[in-house]
């Protein structure tokens, strides 16, 4: 049997570990919570290195990225540094081809759901800069909240190019930040402390990294679409109670929850047999699809979808 890990610097609260079959092969998927100890992390990587197929890192990434430029943030490269046989991935090579395909082909041809004039808010995107492209490109109008969720500066960004001056300006001096002050780690993935107000009551869609939106997140999110990764059960209800129209996820549900995309990214290495490296965007776009990869869509509350919702018919 395959074994893809997730060594993540989240909580071990929201630990899961799920056995299923792709592409004929068996493979068994596990995430692992490090409760914000690097060293643990560090420790739990190399640790694993050599045992298992696909190695994925959880909780920061490898790069920040806005435009052709790519920014390595300095401790998360020194966590995996001594991984020297296991493929290692931090979802990036996913992120680029996957989200693109789901927010500009798969959500407005297979479900109807179009971003054109829709009023997104991206909490971040130079963790997923795919992703802000692509709403972009689908007409969105979209307030890109780096400065805001990111370093609680009140400066909503409003285009790409926008995002990337102030990413040349900034990422390389944040990036030599520990993680810590970059991304909720730990114990603070489990808090939520609603902030930021005047963006989620603006947001008709809410989405990217979900630890950030549920971090800030109201108590009233009646009639919004999340479009996001990492789910549990228990995240669903939370959204379910604050009035979430529609919940959409990166990847399939996997025993009751939706892996990151680093996990979705491990599967299709480990599948392959291929170096992370070695596969192009569209590879890895074609490898997901071909094995069954579909994203989660689900009404979480039926009654609340909203009247651009009902004009465009949405299939569910």
């Amino acid at each position: 049997m395959k074994r893809v890990v997730s060594v993540s610097l989240g909580s071990s609260s929201r630990d899961h570990r799920f056995e299923t079959i792709v592409l004929g092969q068996p493979i068994s998927i596990e995430r692992i919570g490090t409760d914000g100890d690097t060293k643990r992390a560090k420790e739990l990587l190399e640790e694993l290195d050599g045992k298992v197929d696909a190695l994925g890192l959880g909780g920061t990434d490898l790069y920040l990225r806005a435009g052709d430029r790519k920014y390595l943030i300095r401790q998360t490269a020194t966590l995996v540094k001594n991984i020297r046989k296991t493929p290692f991935v931090d979802g990036g090579g996913l992120k680029a081809s996957w989200e693109r395909w789901l927010i500009t082909d798969y959500l407005p041809k297979e479900k109807g759901i179009s971003f054109r004039g829709r009023r997104v808010v991206l909490v971040s995107s130079v963790d997923r800069y795919g992703m802000a492209e692509a709403f972009t490109e689908a007409g969105a109008e979209v307030i890109f909240g780096d400065l805001i969720f990111g370093l609680g500066i009140p400066i909503a960004l409003r285009s790409l190019g926008a995002v990337q001056v102030l990413a040349a300006l900034l990422l390389p001096g944040l990036s030599r930040l520990p993680i810590r002050f970059l991304y909720p780690t730990g114990k603070k993935q489990e808090e939520i402390t609603p902030k930021h107000h005047r963006y989620f009551a603006w947001a008709e869609v809410l989405a990217g990294d979900f630890h950030l939106i549920r971090r800030y997140m109201p108590d009233d999110l009646r009639g919004r679409v999340i479009l996001t990764q990492t789910i549990t059960k228990e995240d669903v209800e939370q959204l379910r109670r604050r009035g979430v129209w529609m919940l959409i996820t990166d990847g399939p549900d996997m025993g009751g929850r939706s892996f990151a995309t680093n996990v979705l990214q491990g599967v299709i290495v480990a599948v392959t047999g291929r170096r992370p490296d070695d596969l192009s965007t569209d590879e890895y776009l074609q490898t997901a699809l071909e094995a069954g990869f579909l994203p989660r869509v689900e009404e979480l509350n039926p009654s609340a979808a909203p009247a651009w919702a009902k004009r465009e018919q949405v299939a569910v």
